[in-house]
């Protein structure tokens, strides 16, 4: 019996989802929920109302105030646009009537009294700060995602998971009080690496490794769907507190909720055993069974079967190990691909809520509580239609919404919206798919670094997003049509993965090259199991062991 052959029997022991993997998964979702909650507090706590320019001796003060006030005395001060809207950034000079930038400016209190734009004047030709702003942030995600996935295999899912869980804590509440910008920029890094990357990606294995086959899809979307419900809370708080220094100081404070983990969590069974931590494997295992009323766990047995394994096959790997070999390597390029497109649409629509009319808090609760009903959909298709095909329907319908409200006209409101919706619909959908489809390509012993990469790639297309929208300036639909095309080539290219559905999860670096050679959704390979339920079979049996002495070969 081959050392995964084992580790399968003694996962076994402990079912697909009982009393215990269910206590730990509700553990492990309180990460997702941070994490969704601080990865969009800068669209409250950083808002950029309506503005206009101060014109003295009309306004009684720069900041949050009234800005279509006295219409008859702000027509000679203010220009208009062609849309005869006031002119966001110039002001007229009554005795000639010409136009100038301006270098303070009255922002609209109907929404927004109090944000760091209103602070620091994040409009017209200081509009980049918002932007960098929010791009520092994600590129703090980025270099977790990267680095503290590598780090999550070394020394263990757990240790990163709490170690980033009070770090999280720490920033989120200090950037609060942070009167800099450049220091803010700074902070905002350090908060995105733990706020959204550390524990969220390693509590994300920690369950993928601990639930059977047939429970991984419905446990890794719901992974998703509390991440969403974490953005709701962003509208919801944004909508009670007014205050941006109190409200980023209750963001941060949820990160209490994951304080306690280091004695609520275990580590991963399957980490374990593959870093030769064979009795602590096995404990974790037998405690599991007790709780779920299991068969008993011949402890002595395992750890003597492990411990022989260990001592003449330990792997280990890293980051380059996703490269070294060919087709390991164009799977990993293709998921990185679609990791970037999918965030990149993802947040290119989550960040611009503020461009779309209506109440922005509404607008936000809305484009969260839109990607629930798309969660719920997938968890009940996903294992009947398989990975590959409903990532790619939901990727180009997504991008196609897109590429149409960028030829919808401006005041069609309804239309825009609805369009939109739809929109996050489908990429949320296909962006929940992508983290458990990455996690049943890629082996164990790559399994945190693959998903830490591909993270990296989608915090990098989310950085950049903020960055991209800049580029309105020249042509309102160029960031929509590039987000959209993007989108768009991606899930064609998804067609040429392989399908997960029905497969057992790769374990060593070998099987994470041969793993779907051949499967493509042009060609299929024979499969070793074609049903999720015959895969999970081992799960739903007793596991049989057969006790020999301890000398024999």
């Amino acid at each position: 019996m081959s050392d995964e052959d084992d580790l399968e029997v003694l996962m076994a022991h402990i079912g697909e989802f009982g009393k215990y993997q269910f206590r730990q998964f509700l553990l492990h979702l309180l990460a997702a929920f941070t994490a969704g909650m601080h990865m969009l507090t800068l669209v409250t706590v950083a808002a950029v109302p309506d503005h206009r320019c101060y014109v003295p001796g009309l306004d009684t003060s720069v900041g949050s105030g009234v800005i279509n006030g006295n219409l008859t005395e702000l027509i000679v001060w203010i220009p208009t646009r062609e849309d005869g809207r006031f002119d966001s950034c110039k002001i007229l000079d009554p005795t000639n009537n010409e136009s100038s930038h301006c270098d303070s400016w009255v922002f609209d209190n109907t929404y927004y009294q109090s944000s760091r734009a209103i602070e620091w004047n994040f409009v017209c030709d200081r509009r980049w700060m918002s932007a960098v702003s929010q791009s520092s942030y994600m590129f703090g995600v980025f270099a977790g995602a990267v680095t503290l996935g590598s780090l999550a295999d070394s020394y263990g899912r757990k240790t990163i998971f709490y170690i980033s869980a009070l770090l999280q804590l720490f920033f989120g509440t200090t950037i609060a009080f942070v009167t800099n910008y450049y220091l803010f920029l700074a902070m905002s890094f350090f908060y995105g690496i733990f706020g959204s990357a550390g524990s969220y990606i390693t509590a994300f294995v920690l369950t993928m490794e601990l639930v059977g086959p047939s429970k991984r899809t419905a446990c890794g979307i719901l992974f998703q769907a509390t991440f969403a419900v974490g953005v709701v809370m962003v509208a919801v708080w944004g909508y009670m507190v007014k205050d941006h220094v109190t409200l980023q100081m209750i963001y941060g404070l949820h990160s209490l909720l994951l304080v306690g983990h280091w004695w609520l969590i275990d580590e991963s069974p399957r980490w374990l055993w593959f870093n030769g931590r064979i009795k602590e494997s096995v404990k974790i295992i037998e405690k599991a069974s007790k709780i779920n009323g299991g068969p008993t766990v011949d402890v002595a047995h395992f750890v003597s079967r492990g411990n022989a394994k260990s001592n003449t096959a330990k792997e280990s790997a890293g980051l380059a190990d996703l490269f070294r070999t060919p087709f390991l390597r164009k799977k990993t390029l293709n998921l990185a691909l679609n990791w970037f497109a999918n965030s990149l649409v993802y947040y290119g629509l989550s960040l611009n809520t503020g461009s779309l009319k209506g109440d922005p808090y509404f607008i936000l609760f809305v484009m969260a509580v839109v990607e629930l009903p798309g969660y719920f959909l997938t968890i009940l298709i996903l294992d009947k239609t398989g990975r590959r095909p409903l990532i790619c329907t939901f990727m180009i319908v997504g991008s196609v919404a897109c590429l149409c409200t960028a030829v919808i006209p401006p005041e069609s409101t309804t239309i825009i919206n609805s369009v939109v919706f739809l929109g996050k619909f489908c990429i949320s959908s296909s962006f929940a798919i992508i983290y458990n489809y990455s996690a049943e390509l890629f082996p164990t012993v790559l399994r945190n670094t693959g998903l830490g990469f591909g993270s990296m790639c989608a915090r990098f297309s989310a950085a950049l997003t903020p960055l991209i929208t800049l580029l309105d300036s020249f042509d309102k639909r160029f960031p929509t049509v590039l987000f959209a095309l993007v989108a768009l080539l991606s899930g064609f290219l998804t067609m040429f993965l392989p399908e997960t559905m029905g497969e057992p999860m790769p374990q060593s670096l070998q099987d994470g090259e041969t793993f779907g050679r051949g499967d493509t959704c042009f060609s299929t390979r024979s499969k070793r199991k074609s049903d999720p339920e015959e895969e999970a079979e081992i799960y739903k049996k007793p596991p049989k062991v057969e006790l020999k002495p301890m000398n024999s070969s």
